[in-house]
């Protein structure tokens, strides 16, 4: 598709994901000032910012990508165009030859998949596990890697320290949308857990979950806490895989709405889903903010907003100062990432 310019919103196609450019250079900016003040790597998420048309400004301030599989790591090799680190909790046999291929780094969750894959990757990949710190502070049990039964990385008590031979690094993820406190607890855990074996590993990767870019993060503390690990193990090069840090309130999705009918209150429908465009309104849940709108009492007129599609995906409650008609459209914010 050709680029476009538009002069107003109400002349962009509808549903449409917006990233306004220079908030995310911002994040870049700030993401970069991490790197070079700490000396560490910091890769995309595809995870959680997967936006290809942006992938030409992030290239210039990240050093690639991570990747949760095959399509993701093709993505990042085919767009991106920089290091891709790729990490699946079980692979495919039918998959992993090419992801060997396209992956600078390729992490396992098992010692049964490393004996699985592991002399098959060797030499032409850099290979590492992800273990678990135990370390559990995400409040949401859905987006917490270290809860109870999480199958994601290797426990203390699971991890074969005879069988190392074939491993470069370690990687733990244990954070979701946290500061820099959080990762104290894990890192500390971490080390306590495996730090024995970090002699023998040329990297590290600390995962996602890191909220730099949001106004209340302790930037300077993240900093700190970096440089103090890396006076522990000067040999390491350090990893960082933010994703929605990237793209945090760089962007919205815009809808039209296309009817009003009423059943018992207004109802607004919509051109988009909650299920199609921002699903975790439905897996977290948590309310969509609108634009100009408001909460409970706060406004004149409320809408129940729904989509046109025959799952009852209720979106979200809006408060609107003034009344909907057709063809309005609406904003809602920090849906991007």
């Amino acid at each position: 598709m050709e680029n476009q310019t538009f002069k107003s919103l109400e002349e962009l196609p509808s549903p449409a994901f917006i990233c306004e450019e220079e908030l995310l250079e911002n994040n870049l900016k700030l993401l970069k000032k991490v790197q070079d003040e700490a000396d560490v790597k910091i890769l995309l998420a595809l995870k959680g910012f997967a936006l290809k048309s942006s992938f030409e400004l992030c290239r210039k301030y990240l050093h690639g990508c991570c990747a949760s599989g095959l399509h993701e790591a093709l993505l990042a090799k085919e767009e991106f165009q920089k290091e891709v680190h790729t990490y699946s909790p079980a692979f495919k046999d039918e998959e992993i030859d090419e992801i060997i291929d396209i992956s600078n780094h390729l992490v396992f969750n098992s010692f049964t998949q490393l004996e699985r894959y592991g002399k098959k990757a060797h030499g032409k990949t850099s290979i590492g596990l992800r273990v678990n710190p135990e370390y559990s502070s995400v409040e949401v049990d859905l987006y917490n890697p270290c809860g109870a039964y999480s199958r994601l990385g290797i426990t203390k008590k699971n991890f074969q320290g005879d069988k190392l031979d074939l491993v470069e690094g370690l990687h733990f993820h244990a954070l979701c949308e946290q500061n820099v406190d959080a990762l104290q607890g894990a890192l500390a855990n971490f080390e306590e857990n495996f730090g024995e074996y970090l002699a023998q590993m040329k990297w590290v990767n600390f995962g996602g979950g890191h909220h730099i870019t949001r106004a209340d993060y302790d930037v300077e503390g993240l900093i700190k806490l970096l440089k103090e690990f890396k006076k522990r193990y000067p040999h390491l090069e350090v990893y960082l895989e933010p994703g929605e840090a990237v793209g945090w309130q760089t962007g919205y999705l815009m809808a039209t709405v296309l009817d009003i009918v009423e059943n018992q209150m207004q109802i607004a429908i919509l051109d988009t889903s909650a299920e199609a465009h921002m699903p975790d309104t439905l897996a977290m849940p948590y309310r969509a903010d609108i634009r100009n709108s408001g909460l409970a009492n706060e406004k004149k007129y409320t809408y129940h907003l729904l989509s046109k599609y025959f799952l009852q995906d209720d979106m979200c409650i809006f408060f609107q100062v003034l009344p909907m008609k057709k063809n309005t459209h609406i904003v809602l914010e920090e849906i991007l990432a």
